[in-house]
């Protein structure tokens, strides 16, 4: 099979989709590795080292996608990549097609096969692709909160650690999944005071054992929650529904009651933000004010730690696309259902139930 690897150009996403070390071991089985000029460069990846491994470089991305048949990124194509895609192509990437119509409507019109690392499900629920970037994202989550609390930056002025004498600083979690837990982990190491939110009981059970009665564990009632909120210094937003856009569970008049200069992280915001207040924002262009409370909501945090994110990524994928390239995408979705649940779009058809529900309209349109 010919496998594409384009350079990334969302803004300031430096993360490549495969390392020389999956190039390697997909060109000793028998496929031609294409790898546009400079892909790994913000990952400290050299054009020389995807060449000493067998892949071929591509100067044009528009070359490269005209020979490849498997298209391996890691975010999302955008508008301007959109004319360079054709029916035949694998698309295997991040895509929060619920939250992006935009793109869904595209990927059905132009008729390709979009594969979303974000819905390969094992069969015990676990989301194997989501959980490195969701790790990285939760704990960079707490890293930003703490850095635009500084007064200079927009906040209120507060360290989240205090000091002695000085009250520690209170931070609470919207979701209990893995990005919940990795920023709960980081915000407690700071010293932090954290609450985590989670409206599942056994899930609730294993945060407290698990962080040994460090945290404090709620059910997300409106009340409870709103009451939470305005007491704290640093929201940090985790909610996720495989396939389908994440739910408002804080609301503008929570928001509204929360200190003036505190701080909300929206994780979700890739599939839409459980804030009401949340809308995307870029590394360039991080954050902005509502209510008087900073919001810093990038859809791709993990972006700008690509030495981190890119290799823990990649470690992840690769049996996938191994998958896919061995066998062919209908042998391999066949074989593999976890792959299979990762199938968004095929053939101009939704065909993944989440995504299905979240836009009815287009399902019965076609």
């Amino acid at each position: 099979m010919i496998i594409g690897v384009p350079k990334e150009i969302k803004d300031q996403e430096y993360r490549v989709s495969l390392t020389p070390v999956g190039v390697g071991a997909l060109h000793r089985g028998g496929h031609t590795l294409l790898v546009e000029s400079g892909a790994g460069e913000g990952s400290g990846i050299s054009d020389a080292a995807y060449q000493a491994v067998g892949a071929e470089l591509v100067s044009s991305k528009a070359a490269l996608f005209e020979q490849a048949e498997l298209i391996i990124k890691v975010k999302e194509p955008l508008p301007v990549e959109f004319d360079l895609f054709r029916r035949e192509h694998i698309l295997f990437t991040f895509l929060h097609l619920a939250a992006n119509p935009t793109l869904l409507r595209f990927l059905m019109e132009r008729g390709l096969t979009a594969i979303a690392y974000e819905t390969i499900e094992l069969a015990n629920g676990a989301l194997p692709l989501l959980k490195p970037m969701s790790e990285v994202a939760g704990r960079m989550a707490v890293l930003m909160g703490a850095y635009y609390l500084q007064k200079s930056k927009g906040g209120m002025g507060l360290l989240l650690s205090g000091v002695a004498g000085v009250a520690k600083g209170r931070v609470s979690v919207i979701g209990g999944g893995i990005v919940g837990k990795n920023a709960a982990q980081l915000a407690l190491n700071l010293g932090a005071e954290v609450t985590i939110f989670d409206n599942r009981s056994e899930r609730r059970s294993e945060l407290d054992d698990y962080f040994k009665g460090g945290v404090t564990t709620l059910y997300p009632y409106p009340d409870e929650i709103a009451a939470q909120l305005a007491q704290s210094d640093l929201a940090v937003g985790a909610v996720s529904k495989t396939g389908d856009r994440a739910p408002h569970l804080v609301t503008r008049e929570m928001v509204a009651r929360m200190k003036k200069g505190a701080v909300v992280v929206d994780v979700s915001i890739d599939q839409g933000g459980c804030f009401e207040t949340s809308h995307p924002t870029t590394h360039s262009d991080p954050v902005y004010e509502e209510e008087g409370v900073v919001h810093y909501c990038v859809a791709n945090i993990p972006g700008v730690v690509p030495k981190t994110a890119t290799f823990a990524l990649a470690n992840e994928t690769f049996p996938y696309i191994q998958k896919l390239a061995d066998q062919g995408f209908e042998r391999a979705s066949q074989a593999d259902a976890a792959l299979a649940h990762g199938v968004n779009v095929h053939r101009g058809q939704i065909v993944h139930s989440a995504l299905a529900a979240a836009y009815p309209s287009e399902v019965r349109s076609n």
